[in-house]
C-alpha cells in the first residue's frame, strides 16, 4: 500500500529508537501518526519533534503488556482520525536478569511487552484494518527471532513475535484480505535498548538484579550498538516493505547469514553451537578469555554493568 498524506499510522514503542523514526518517517509522509509509549515524557518529546514540520499527531501512554490499554489506543486513533491504515507493533525491552536463577518477574515483563503487546495490537486493530478495506500491520521482532544466543526471554519473545507474523501473514492471503503484513529482524540498531529497565513496572515489584556471568560482554555489546545501523535507516527499510507487500524486513545481512547458517545445522541434526563470532562483537573464543580474566584471583571488580539477556540492539 502507498504512504499516502490523509491515511494513519499507529507506532507504538514510538518514544525513542526505531519506533521514533517510524513516526518521524511516515510523517514525512504526510500521514496522521498516532504515537503510543508507556513513558510518557519521552512520548511529549517525539510528538513535538514529529509534529514540527505540521503534520496531524496524536499522542496516547499505552501500556501494550496490557489488553486494554491498547484496546484503549486503538479507540482512541478512531475516535481522532476515523480509520487507521498502518500498524507497527514496535515496543520492546530486554532483561539483564539472570534467566535462570533469577525472578520470574523478568521473563513476565519481557514476554509481556516483546509478545503480548504484539498479540494485543494485533487484535485490537485488524477488525478495524478489515473493516476499512485493507492496510498493513508491521511486528518489530529481532534478528534473536530467528536464532537464539541474545538472551533466552528475549530470544523466546522474539521467535514468537516471527512466528505469530508468519502465521497471521498466512491465515489473510488464505483468505483473501488485503492486509498485508511485514516482520521486522534487525541485529544492531543505534537504540536505547539496553536501558530498557528504566520502565520497569512498580507492579511488578522491585526490579531483578542484573546477572553478573557475562558481565563482559557489556562495554562490546554497548559498543556495538553505539556504532551501528540509525534508526532512520531502518525506518526507511520498514516503509518500503509496507509499500512493496513484503513480509520480510532484514536489514543486516551479516546477521541473517548466522541464521541461515544455524538452520543448516538444523537440516544436519547437528547439536546448536554459538556463533563463532557475531558480527560487532569480539569472537567467542576472546569474549571466553575476556570473562575467564575477569574471574581470576586479584582480578578486581568488574567496570561494567552487566547485560545479561543481550538483545542485539532491536
Amino acid at each position: 500500500m502507498k504512504l499516502t498524506t490523509g491515511t494513519t499510522a499507529v507506532v507504538t514503542g514510538a518514544g525513542s529508537g526505531i519506533g521514533l523514526a517510524l513516526a518521524e518517517r511516515f510523517g514525512r509522509a504526510g500521514m496522521n501518526v498516532v504515537l503510543a509509549d508507556v513513558a510518557e515524557d519521552a512520548l511529549a518529546a517525539a510528538v513535538a519533534k514529529v509534529g514540527a514540520d505540521g503534520g496531524a499527531t496524536l499522542a496516547v501512554v499505552t501500556d501494550v503488556s496490557r489488553e486494554e490499554s491498547v484496546q484503549a489506543l486503538a479507540a482512541a486513533t478512531l475516535e481522532r482520525f476515523g480509520s487507521v491504515q498502518v500498524v507497527c507493533n514496535n515496543a520492546g525491552v530486554v532483561s539483564r536478569a539472570d534467566p535462570w536463577l533469577g525472578p520470574v518477574t523478568a521473563w513476565e515483563w519481557v514476554m509481556g511487552v516483546n509478545f503480548w503487546g504484539v498479540v494485543h495490537g494485533l487484535r485490537a486493530v485488524l477488525p478495524h484494518l478489515v473493516a476499512g478495506g485493507g492496510g498493513h500491520l508491521v511486528n518489530t521482532a529481532s534478528i534473536a527471532g530467528l536464532m537464539p544466543g541474545f538472551g533466552a526471554s528475549y530470544a523466546a519473545s522474539k521467535h514468537a513475535v516471527v512466528a505469530v507474523s508468519e502465521d497471521l501473514h498466512l491465515d489473510l492471503r488464505q483468505a483473501a484480505v488485503p492486509v498485508g503484513v511485514s516482520v521486522l529482524c534487525p541485529g544492531w540498531v543505534r537504540t536505547g535498548i539496553m536501558d530498557a529497565e528504566r520502565n520497569w513496572p512498580s507492579t511488578l515489584g522491585e526490579a531483578p538484579p542484573r546477572n553478573d556471568a557475562v558481565q563482559i560482554v557489556t562495554r562490546h555489546v554497548e559498543r556495538a550498538i553505539a556504532e551501528a545501523t540509525t534508526p532512520a535507516v531502518v525506518a526507511d527499510l520498514v516503509a518500503d516493505a509496507v509499500e512493496a507487500d513484503r513480509f520480510w524486513v532484514l536489514p543486516h545481512d551479516d546477521f541473517t547469514s548466522l541464521a541461515v547458517e544455524r538452520w543448516e545445522r538444523i537440516a544436519q541434526r547437528l547439536d546448536p553451537e554459538p556463533a563463532a563470532a557475531v558480527p560487532g562483537l569480539p569472537s567467542r573464543d576472546e569474549l571466553m578469555a575476556e570473562l575467564l580474566a575477569s574471574f581470576a584471583p586479584n582480578a578486581g571488580p568488574p567496570n561494567d554493568d552487566p547485560p545479561g539477556d543481550e538483545p542485539p540492539g532491536a
